[in-house]
């Protein structure tokens, strides 16, 4: 895979990705953007409260053989305001307010990144992915659930963006155009396409990106719906897929420290 040289001094990095569901770690080859162990997942503890979440993330931490100094990031389903959460989806509200940066910190006894799931993702594809090499403005959407987002301008994150949310023809955009949409109302891939259509022109003719990627699950079925879309901008898939969480989150702490 091609990309961008990290100016970072380690060739090792570990991303942790929390999500409502597991909570998976693994060390990533910071050269090459892969896993350089095998992952390990644990299940999300039931309620995902700040300190049930904190002591899986040590515990996956402390099943790895990490150096001390070696890099670590942490992906989380929230606004993420210089490591404290403003937001929770998918996880106990109490996150809301605390500083997960400290208090995953604290919980391994080592220096955490704490960044936004749709940050990370979209960085990994910036950095190794997608959108390797490309100058200028990139977008990464994720289809999914919801619609998250992730804007990179030259290699830097500009972060929390939430252009899932923008209002479009007075609805959330989310609400009209995300994969749990089609889905739910039942929409074959055309009629989804136009509700694509719509919300990518706003987002284009707003933003002006050189390079629009759609990640998600659905982006492996991108031959359904891409070639649908009439836009101004070079719109392609997604190449990481589930790995993206931990290499964006490893990439994004190796270049924080």
């Amino acid at each position: 895979m091609s990309h961008h040289k990290h100016s970072t001094k380690h060739d090792i990095a570990f991303g942790i990705d929390i999500g409502g569901s597991g909570i998976k770690g693994a060390p990533v080859d910071l050269d090459k953007g892969e896993f350089a162990k095998d992952r390990l997942r644990i299940p999300t503890p039931q309620p995902a409260t700040p300190d049930a979440v904190a002591k899986t993330v040590a515990e996956i931490v402390d099943s790895f053989d990490l150096d001390k100094h070696v890099p670590i990031g942490v992906t989380f389903p929230a606004v993420m305001l210089h490591g404290v959460a403003q937001s929770a989806a998918n996880v106990d509200s109490s996150w809301i307010g605390t500083d997960a940066q400290k208090l995953f910190s604290d919980a391994t006894g080592r220096r955490v990144v704490a960044v936004n799931d749709a940050d990370a993702a979209g960085f990994a594809e910036v950095a190794y992915g997608a959108a390797a090499d490309v100058k200028g403005v990139v977008l990464i959407v994720t289809l999914g659930t919801g619609i998250g987002s992730a804007l990179v301008v030259d290699g830097h994150l500009v972060p929390n963006t939430e252009l899932g949310h923008l209002e479009i023809d007075g609805h959330d955009a989310e609400s009209r155009a995300a994969e749990s949409v089609r889905d739910r109302e039942g929409l074959d891939w055309e009629q989804w396409a136009q509700r694509l259509q719509r919300y990518f022109t706003v987002v284009e003719n707003l933003f002006w990106p050189d390079l629009i990627v759609v990640g998600g699950g659905v982006s492996k079925h991108h031959k359904n719906f891409l070639p649908l879309l009439d836009l101004r901008t070079k719109i392609v898939p997604a190449k990481l897929f589930n790995a993206a969480g931990i290499v964006g989150a490893a990439a994004l702490a190796a270049e924080d420290d």
